[in-house]
């Protein structure tokens, strides 16, 4: 078989496992269409808990009330059906790696799934309630606190990348080891600075406060303890082999 045959054998491949995870995605949200608001109510939860009584969101877009949900149970779908899309994106990368890439890229695509969902929980089940609640303390007298479901959304989603990012500082730390990139001595000797620049992400990524940046950055210094402690066992590990 020539290159030309390959690359296009390639290509059909490619274009059958993307039609299987859409596919999967679509049958999701086919079955989940129904319940669209409540998975909106479920995600609005913790900003409603905190509101004053009979306090609601707003809509300010004619179609919001529509989109909004949608797009809700959009992501919702992809997230029930993550596993198997990456699977199939492992499935059609696999052949290509060497056995000893294999064994280090599996472990790191399921760790970086599990920490990833592991930081948007932390968002929805710590963050979040947190942080509605000292902005309700420093509502002044008199403001109505009301948003716009599309606006309540788009933070909401940024929070979850910004937690589910950050939650892969364990990955990063292993994975630079491991590729022999960076030595455990060397990231024992950033470590202050790796500190300061845990502050300086979550005060850029948060709300402006301090209660919100320290939930970030509390947890980004014990993430990459934990990918420290981690590396230092796999070093070992080679070291004896």
């Amino acid at each position: 078989m020539d290159q030309q045959d390959t690359f296009i054998s390639h290509l059909v491949e490619l274009r059958s496992r993307l039609v299987r995870a859409l596919a999967a995605v679509l049958l999701v949200f086919i079955c989940l269409v129904w319940w669209a608001k409540d998975l909106y109510a479920l995600l609005a939860a913790p900003l409603l808990s905190v509101l004053p009584q009979n306090g609601k969101m707003i809509a300010t877009d004619v179609v919001g009330v529509f989109m909004v949900p949608m797009k809700v149970t959009a992501w919702v779908s992809l997230l029930i059906t993550l596993p198997y899309v990456l699977y199939q994106a492992w499935a059609f990368v696999a052949p290509g790696l060497y056995a000893h890439e294999k064994r280090l890229a599996l472990p790191v695509l399921v760790a970086s799934v599990i920490l990833f969902v592991l930081g948007m929980a932390f968002a929805y089940f710590v963050f979040f309630p947190s942080m509605f609640q000292v902005m309700a303390k420093f509502t002044p007298e008199g403001v109505a606190w009301m948003t716009d479901i599309d606006k309540y959304l788009s933070f909401v989603m940024g929070m979850f990348l910004a937690f589910g990012a950050t939650f892969e500082v364990p990955v990063v730390v292993v994975l630079l080891v491991a590729m022999g990139v960076v030595s455990v001595e060397r990231f024992v000797a950033w470590r202050r600075y790796i500190i300061v620049g845990a502050f300086v992400v979550a005060a850029v990524l948060t709300p402006p406060d301090v209660t919100s940046q320290l939930m970030l950055a509390f947890p980004m210094c014990l993430l990459f303890e934990t990918g420290l402690l981690v590396a230092r066992i796999i070093e070992k590990k080679k070291r004896v082999n």
